[in-house]
């Protein structure tokens, strides 16, 4: 479970931004707060609001861009091979914040999170091509942190790992230790942390699901339980007919593929579509299956999403989106953040951002889980909850939000339009 996120002189965001999921002391909606024995209370939700080009998407590629740049050092791809990395280089595409007269061209990024029983911070600052400082603490316990190439460990893991001193600039020392340390030293060290990552950490770009949608082959992501188990299947379906977009099952059927390597024909597992055949009196006289593709945008969405819920809801994780509500109708937005809201929901969280206000309101969210993304006239974008403006509990949220009393609506200037 995440407890805290921290971004600094990465896109528009030029100072430190730190998405806190701690809760605060407020009575209101108690089964939105994750309870620990000994642990603050940490939310269920965060939802992100802000205008346009506020900094919104920028903050979740920053959580997107932390997990890649990580992964995409690992030599050893079979022990994380369920983290998608592409060929592209990551660091290539770290991009500091760039309006200013002096560029800084380090970014700093950090993370704390609860997974199995621990608390673990990583982070680490870096530019293009070198990393300049990282640190890692298990319960709060320095496990090692690096200046450039100079590193230092704590007394619980210095016999462990003082071995391995030497790392090449361009590269994360928590990378170096997972290609050379031996087994025992990784379940101590490295195991807990990799399947946060695995098991628990999910971002879902909207650039990344768009072109995924719209292109012909892989537009929605389909676990294997759907295929392999039927009682997953089944609830899936449950949420398909729950939400009312005509698909009454999923089929499981075999297809005969041809191999891209070797040309020859081989048989393959998919999922398709079931609908209702009605006739003219209403009456339902059979059915029809359809390819996924021939599905809406919006329910593509949905399957997707209500995958990784089911699966998250049960295990625990984190569930971060860009832009929850697009192509989704208000209520079936409503719908997900109410899953992840209710009593039944144990172990996993949700962070997202959004336009729709009609969630903005006290019935819906607590204060601490409404965070706001506002950019000024000098392009840097800054991150706050309503929590810290200090707005009572029987507040209009979205009403207010409107009239501008939280900052972080879009402000237009008529004038320009006048202007020749």
């Amino acid at each position: 479970m995440l407890i805290m996120f921290k971004v600094k002189n990465y896109t528009s965001f030029k100072d430190e931004a730190i998405l806190d999921m701690r809760s605060t002391a407020y009575v209101q909606h108690l089964a939105h707060v994750l309870r620990m024995d000994g642990r603050p209370g940490l939310l269920k939700t965060a939802a992100l609001y802000g205008a346009n080009a506020s900094g919104k998407s920028n903050f979740i590629s920053a959580m997107y861009f932390f997990e890649r740049y990580i992964f995409s050092q690992f030599i050893n791809k079979k022990k994380n091979e369920s983290i998608e990395v592409t060929d592209t280089d990551t660091r290539m595409r770290l991009e500091p914040f760039c309006l200013s007269e002096h560029i800084n061209e380090a970014s700093e990024f950090d993370i704390i999170f609860l997974h199995h029983g621990k608390e673990i911070q990583y982070g680490f600052e870096c530019t293009s091509d070198k990393v300049l400082n990282e640190w890692f603490f298990i319960d709060d316990k320095q496990v090692f942190e690096r200046e450039n190439e100079k590193i230092s460990f704590g007394s619980k893991y210095q016999k462990m790992l003082s071995s391995y001193k030497k790392v090449p600039s361009e590269r994360l020392y928590i990378s170096v230790l997972d290609y050379f340390l031996d087994d025992e030293a990784k379940t101590v060290v490295l195991d807990d942390f990799i399947s946060f990552f695995h098991e628990e950490y999910h971002v879902f770009s909207e650039i990344l699901f768009e072109s995924t949608v719209k292109g012909l082959a892989g537009m929605v992501r389909l676990s294997k339980k759907l295929v392999s188990d039927e009682n997953y299947r089944k609830r899936v379906e449950q949420y398909l007919r729950l939400v009312d977009v005509g698909i009454q099952k999923l089929d499981v059927q075999t297809v005969m593929v041809t191999d891209d390597r070797t040309g020859k024909q081989k048989e393959e597992k998919t999922i398709r579509a079931v609908h209702n055949i009605y006739d003219d009196a209403g009456n339902v006289t059979g059915e029809k299956s359809f390819d996924l593709r021939q599905e809406s945008t919006g329910t593509l969405r949905f399957l997707n999403y209500i995958q990784s819920i089911i699966d998250l809801t049960t295990t625990g994780g984190v569930f971060i989106v860009d832009e929850l509500s697009a192509r989704l109708h208000p209520l079936l937005t409503k719908l997900i953040v109410d899953i992840f809201c209710s009593e039944e929901n144990k172990n996993a969280q949700l962070i997202f951002t959004t336009h729709d206000i009609s969630l903005l309101n006290n019935n819906q969210f607590r204060r601490d889980e409404v965070v706001f993304v506002d950019k000024n006239e000098r392009g840097e974008s800054t991150l706050y909850a309503l929590s810290d403006l200090k707005v009572r509990e029987d507040a209009t949220f979205s009403k207010d939000y409107l009239q501008g009393k939280y900052g972080a609506i879009p402000i237009f200037d008529y004038d320009v339009l006048s202007k020749e």
